[in-house]
């Protein structure tokens, strides 16, 4: 049974008016929005504007959008994964079988998701750059996620899924697969970013077969394959023949939270910590304010970046809507976090918030 498709625009990246705003990025049109997508600041709003309540308020708006959605912090992880990334679908180019993949490894909240995701952003852009309006017609990079309880069928769709493709109710396995490799060669494929791969059990029958679907895709694809998951380690993925195989293609790269031990450990964690401090448009916020807080921002994350990314976002937001625009601890100390932060952050110290 032939599998019927939606035509995908190849001649330009769609226009984001015409997105569902929860179109995922797991879709093509999702996928090109988040990659065209650039936080800026607003621009500072003129006296004028100041006196006016309704401009105030639309420019406050725009501030507590862009606190939101805060510019992303380089992270020595996703620095690692960058460097490796590029060369391996460098050395890939040309290789017929046996690629060589990536696989991004840690807990929750350490910035797995972030990082892979930019690894296929800054790619789909330099291809964008190299082939200017000659490229529009390729969709270099393929964003998928393993579904829980996934089967290999379920994998195949969600291959599909990404190029809009739509599936006949008696559609095969043989029909899904071949029809995604076509629409694959046909826009250029260069790289797949499979996340959430944790929820592939090895242990299991269906698990086993699940990564042999995704073995598979590898094979048959020209494309670099780069993996995230939770623990992958912990949990078995590296087990058995199967896991051995994953194990001799794949470079594994570890994603742990930041550490506070050390001198230099101490050094790249307040780096971290200015660097999303300068990325703050609060009049009143004294620069160098989170910097001297940085031991106490530690205690309360436990160097886990995504909580770090949530505390600084959410105070900076309530600052605009408190009118007080500028980061306390005081203020600090009302942000919620996350469940796994709370419990696994180091013991909190009563000594002071600005120790360095």
């Amino acid at each position: 049974m032939a599998v019927t498709t939606r035509p995908i625009n190849r001649t330009s990246a769609p226009a984001e008016d015409h997105l569902a705003p929860d179109e995922p990025a797991t879709t093509v049109r999702g996928w090109r929005r988040f990659v065209s997508h650039q936080s800026e600041p607003p621009a500072a709003p003129t006296p004028e504007e100041l006196a006016g309540v309704s401009p105030r308020a639309r420019a406050d708006q725009a501030r507590k959008d862009y606190h939101s959605d805060l510019p992303l912090a380089a992270t020595p992880t996703m620095r690692k994964l960058m460097t490796t990334g590029r060369l391996l679908i460098q050395l890939n180019r040309g290789q017929i079988s046996a690629r060589r993949g990536i696989i991004l490894s840690g807990a929750s909240g350490t910035g797995k998701t972030t990082a892979l995701t930019q690894l296929g952003r800054t790619h789909e852009r330099a291809v964008r750059k190299r082939h200017g309006t000659a490229g529009d017609g390729r969709i270099p990079v393929a964003y998928v996620t393993v579904p829980t309880a996934a089967t290999p069928k379920i994998l195949a769709v969600e291959f599909a899924r990404f190029y809009g493709l739509d599936l006949g109710a008696r559609a095969t396995m043989p029909d899904i697969v071949n029809t995604v490799c076509a629409v694959a060669a046909r826009t250029h494929l260069e790289l797949v970013l499979v996340d959430e791969i944790h929820n592939i059990a090895l242990g299991t029958r269906t698990g086993a077969e699940v990564a042999d679907q995704l073995k598979y895709f590898a094979e048959r694809l020209p494309a670099t394959f780069a993996y995230a998951g939770i623990e992958v380690q912990e949990r078995g993925l590296f087990a058995g023949p199967r896991g051995r195989q994953i194990a001799g293609r794949f470079t594994l790269i570890d994603s742990p939270p930041f550490d506070h031990g050390t001198a230099e450990q101490r050094t790249a964690w307040r780096a971290l910590i200015a660097t999303l401090e300068q990325s703050l448009r609060l009049r009143e916020h004294q620069p160098g304010t989170l910097v001297d807080l940085a031991e106490y921002l530690y205690q309360r994350t436990g160097g886990m970046i995504g909580s770090l990314s949530q505390l600084i976002r959410g105070a900076a937001v309530i600052a605009i809507d408190e009118h007080t625009e500028a980061i306390t601890p005081e203020l600090l100390d009302l942000i919620p976090l996350d469940h796994a932060a709370t419990h696994t952050a180091p013991t909190r110290r009563r000594t002071g918030r600005g120790t360095r």
